[in-house]
């Protein structure tokens, strides 16, 4: 469906996307079973970068960035900017002026599955972005996409309102009515993991902490 604004939509407690977003990518893909990962190729502009916040989705047409000004409107503070382009596209959809109307609404980064540009003024802003590329080609502003519609993004499947978590090992989305129970796994799964790091660093391996050395046997591993 094209040419609608969806102005309301629900969201996450903010405490739970916070949450989310301090465990990080990797811990909350294994707590929510190993789903909602976006495609490898979707890569932060500059490293260090740590985010949690509620999907404004963006339907677009290839090369055309009218919709995100419509989408930016509709922001609010805690959000993030996911853009999909309803065909492949690696045009520069998003820059440094967009990036300072979005961060006056408090908006905290932008996924986009196609191209940004004015990497050294984002960076320098700290306005995060994950994107599939950097090409300093713009976009036209020519025909109607929406915006807080379901979309596909790198891949993953994303609704208005669901929580984005994006650092450095790339970007994962959680289902809103799910995030609760997600982040209280998340946060065992942290809990669990310093356990296991400590009896690391004291010398345990591995292959007893995690019963491997009987199961490689019973498979029929010889040490000799």
């Amino acid at each position: 469906m094209a040419g609608v604004v969806v102005q309301n939509i629900e969201r996450a407690d903010k405490a739970i996307v916070d949450g989310l977003g301090a465990c990080g990518v990797a811990t909350v893909h294994e707590a929510q079973g190993r789903k909602g990962l976006l495609a490898s190729y979707m890569r932060p502009i500059y490293s260090g970068m740590r985010v949690g916040a509620s999907a404004v989705t963006i339907s677009v047409p290839p090369g055309d960035n009218y919709m995100v000004h419509a989408a930016i409107e509709q922001c609010r503070d805690g959000d993030i900017l996911v853009i999909a382009p309803t065909s492949p596209c690696e045009d520069g959809y998003f820059g440094d002026l967009l990036a300072t109307s979005a961060q006056a609404r408090g908006v905290r980064g932008l996924i986009i599955d196609a191209g940004i540009r004015d990497v050294r003024d984002l960076t320098e802003m700290q306005f995060p972005v994950w994107s599939k590329r950097v090409f300093a080609q713009g976009t036209i502003k020519a025909s109607l996409g929406s915006v807080n519609v379901d979309v596909v993004c790198a891949g993953a499947f994303i609704r208005p309102g669901d929580v984005i978590v994006a650092d450095d090992d790339g970007v994962c989305v959680v289902r809103r009515e799910e995030a609760e129970e997600v982040l209280k796994k998340a946060q065992a799964r942290e809990a669990n993991e310093e356990e296991k790091r400590k009896k690391l660093a004291d010398g345990v391996l591995g292959l007893d902490m995690y019963g491997f050395r009987q199961k490689l046997t019973d498979m029929g591993l010889k040490w000799i």
